[in-house]
């Protein structure tokens, strides 16, 4: 990942400009359904190792090579997946001919980079969510993807849940009747002078140790930062904060269920409320979306109570749906999960409620199965686009603390973008 000489603005007139006119692609191996798949990951951090061991879990797959910016992510690695072969230039393992898949687990700021490089070298791709920094990354990746044969996943696991496919059948069949509102939220807590997301910097966490430039991605030069490098998430230059890394996963559920477009204005509210610890990201928000043909999503979110868990419920006149996981029931103190139905008696009085019995797939079992089938994934690159989107333009609203319409977040995407 070793970009020194290529700032973002030129990234994306770069990147564009490969899409406009086709990506040339290096062969693929045609792969049978029997054939093992070789994967490698670039960014093998905490988010990068929790995907290994999904991944280690799917049958018939091998882990070949390993990217990282950080030495001490090899040997990590390594643990895992014994044999793999490290590199600090993700371009190095993106050369490599034995890699059929590759896995991108970076920082969000790096993700548009991997993202339209791992098409550019033929490679299929599963790309952590959200799927980009900003709005501009998104517009190109997606023109990227449209231009290229790649097998594209995002990571949105709760596109491959049982419940999306209990709440689309429901819609579906006319039980929910006209929705107008969907609420969600996302509550967590830590014990008060222990902030969310806080991490400890790792002795070994030097200059020497980590290729501070290629981090950096093209971002204004300066001396090493060890706790930025490691704490990343807490600063909007690299990061999206709580929207990009928990509401995207459930603006995403619900745009899926509704089969929603991009929004078309956004609000937040909210700040740095929980702890004072110096993070520029807030830990309490709240998110209003407006959609076409009269939908408004909510998403509540704090770092300073996690009582409700996370949730949706989907408003209809004809019925409610609400997922719930781990929310605590106020009677019986027992945590509740799962998805269910309930009739509105105005316009349903004979339904009955319904509890969701769908079991949940493997999201990293249905990218390795597409990558042999060559069949579009649960989470593709345009739900990836569209909550992307969603994402962007509610911490757009947040800075700028002002609503934003969908036509003003396109034109500051792409005055920025130069």
């Amino acid at each position: 990942m070793n970009q020194k000489g290529i700032n973002r603005r030129d990234f994306l007139k770069q990147a564009t400009a490969g899409a406009a006119i086709g990506l040339t692609l290096k062969p693929a191996r045609v792969l049978g359904a029997n054939d093992r798949v070789r994967l490698g990951i670039i960014g093998a951090g905490g988010r990068g190792q929790e995907l290994m061991k999904e991944f280690l879990r799917v049958p018939n797959i091998e882990f070949v090579t390993v990217a990282d910016v950080y030495k001490r992510r090899h040997d990590e690695a390594a643990r895992l997946a014994p044999g793999i072969k490290p590199v600090t230039d993700h371009r190095r393992l993106l050369d490599m001919k034995e890699v059929d898949a590759v896995i991108v687990a970076t920082p969000l700021h790096c993700h548009a980079r991997h993202f339209v490089d791992a098409i550019a070298a033929g490679k299929d791709l599963y790309s952590e969510k959200t799927m980009t920094w900003s709005i501009d990354e998104a517009e190109t990746c997606r023109q990227a993807a449209l231009k290229s044969d790649r097998v594209i996943t995002i990571g949105l696991q709760h596109q491959s849940s049982g419940a999306l496919t209990d709440a689309r059948t429901w819609l579906k069949d006319g039980l929910v009747g006209k929705v107008t509102q969907v609420e969600s939220w996302m509550s967590r807590n830590t014990p008060r002078g222990q902030a969310q997301w806080v991490r400890k910097v790792p002795s070994d966490c030097t200059a020497d140790n980590v290729d501070w430039n290629a981090f950096l991605n093209g971002r204004k030069a300066r001396p090493f930062d060890p706790y930025k490098f490691i704490n990343w998430r807490l600063y909007w230059e690299f990061s999206g904060g709580n929207v990009t890394e928990n509401m995207i996963h459930q603006i995403a559920f619900i745009m899926r269920a509704l089969d929603l477009p991009v929004p078309s204005a956004a609000y937040m509210s909210g700040g740095v409320f929980s702890e004072k610890d110096g993070r520029e990201v807030p830990d309490t928000i709240a998110v209003t979306l407006d959609y076409p043909n009269d939908v408004v999503v909510t998403w509540q979110s704090t770092f300073n109570n996690k009582y409700y868990g996370l949730g949706e419920r989907f408003l209809g006149t004809h019925g409610t749906i609400e997922r719930l996981m781990g929310a605590t029931d106020m009677v019986s103190g027992k945590s509740q999960s799962g998805i269910r139905y309930y009739p509105e008696k105005d316009n349903r009085p004979d339904g009955v409620a319904i509890t969701g019995q769908t079991r949940d797939p493997s999201h990293m079992a249905n990218f390795i199965e597409c990558v042999r089938s060559r069949k579009e994934p649960n989470a593709p690159v345009e739900i990836g686009y569209r909550s992307a989107v969603a994402g962007h333009m509610a911490n757009m609203a947040y800075r700028r603390k002002q609503r934003i319409s969908l036509d003003e977040a396109i034109q500051s995407a792409r005055a920025s973008a130069g």
